[in-house]
């Protein structure tokens, strides 16, 4: 059996993703920057894909940018705001996605902006109270936290930050990445100046995604070279993609309710499996399905003997995982998110992550197989 449970790092196409990005391949090859109707044709898809997403998260069309994927629209946030509000002091997390903590790292390094992280307990969760206090005693300060945890799947109150930076005037970035399309984000009630989205996250193309900016932020491009995206991003638009990302996301709403209930149902399934098979397991960051993306579980097994090879004989197994950020992996470098919650190093931990198309049978694969590989290195 081959088991794909690393859906948190990139998930399949949908099917009619597929249809509608070929089709756009088949018929519709000109510049969308050309006026001619070759140009205006392509254009036109562009426009619709636009106002597709921007009716979806309730917000203006002219609010909604298309980039490369996640990690472009984080910097563009983090880097454009800070440098064209003349912002000296910035918040994050020590557990945020690389994106957005190694872009405000350079950014102190280079003198523009002085970081504070806030502090973080063993199971993940944010010190709320200590982020009101760096806020009252720095006006004007760039907060980006993101909505759910890519390792660990902890949800934050991005509700209870956002009116936090409203009372102190703070500009609040959110990397939305691992929620958009998993959860409904109505940003016409929720008061946030930037969120980002990439389509592979739920079953859109790779090499696409977006940045909101909200109307009442004016910034400038991070990419020059052109007047595309209303002269916010210079480069010829990913059309194919643009055009699959907004059927993606179109999708995701659509089906979202049933797919929550079907996917929190075999996490909670795997939870329950892996505790009566391997007892002595310890489960990373928050589980309660309120407060945890459910679409993640990270584990940490008893295994330590497997610390270095567990992840290579699940995989020839034929069960695909991950040990923490995809982005990271393949590196000897630990994780920074198991790092800053003290989880027992000498435990090897696994993220597993589940999708729409996964099944109870696949979980008793992975379970069993686990069982297997931790009772043969006790």
């Amino acid at each position: 059996m081959q088991v794909y449970f690393d859906n948190a790092a990139t998930t399949a196409l949908d099917p009619e993703v597929i249809k509608v990005m070929v089709d756009v391949m088949d018929n519709n090859f000109g510049n969308p920057s050309s006026i001619h109707s070759h140009g205006r044709q392509v254009k036109t898809i562009v426009e619709k894909a636009r106002k597709t997403i921007a009716n979806l998260l309730h917000v203006s069309p002219a609010e909604i940018f298309f980039t490369s994927g996640g990690t472009e629209a984080d910097n563009m946030a983090i880097v454009r705001s800070i440098t064209d509000f003349g912002i000296t002091h910035a918040i994050t997390s020590p557990i945020e996605h690389h994106a957005v903590l190694h872009t405000l790292e350079e950014l102190e390094k280079q003198g523009k902006v002085h970081l504070d992280l806030l502090h973080v307990d063993n199971k993940g969760n944010l010190d709320l109270n200590q982020l009101e206090e760096l806020l009252s005693s720095n006006p004007r300060t760039f907060v980006s936290i993101m909505h759910a945890n890519n390792e660990i799947g902890n949800l934050n109150d991005i509700q209870r930050i956002s009116e936090l930076c409203q009372q102190y005037n703070a500009i609040f970035h959110s990397d939305t990445v691992q929620t958009m399309g998993h959860y409904p984000h109505d940003l016409g009630h929720l008061k946030i100046d930037f969120i980002t989205g990439a389509a592979h996250k739920f079953h859109g193309p790779k090499g696409v995604g977006f940045l909101y900016i909200n109307a009442n932020n004016k910034i400038k491009p991070l990419i020059y070279g052109g007047a595309q995206e209303r002269n916010m991003r210079g480069g010829t638009e990913n059309v194919y993609g643009i055009a699959g990302l907004a059927k993606a996301l179109e999708l995701a709403y659509e089906h979202m309710e049933e797919h929550q209930a079907y996917i929190q149902a075999l996490k909670s399934y795997m939870i329950d499996e892996l505790q009566k098979a391997i007892p002595d397991i310890d489960f990373n960051g928050v589980i309660e399905p309120s407060k945890s993306l459910y679409t993640v579980l990270n584990v940490s097994f008893p295994c330590s003997d497997l610390a270095d090879m567990l992840l290579f004989n699940l995989d020839i197994s034929g069960i695909s995982c991950s040990g923490g950020s995809a982005c990271s992996s393949g590196t000897d470098i630990g994780s920074h998110v198991l790092g800053a919650i003290k989880t027992n190093s000498d435990r090897p931990s696994v993220r597993f992550s589940f999708c729409k198309n996964n099944t109870k049978e696949e979980v008793d694969f992975v379970v069993s197989t686990l069982k297997e590989l931790c009772t043969k290195n006790k």
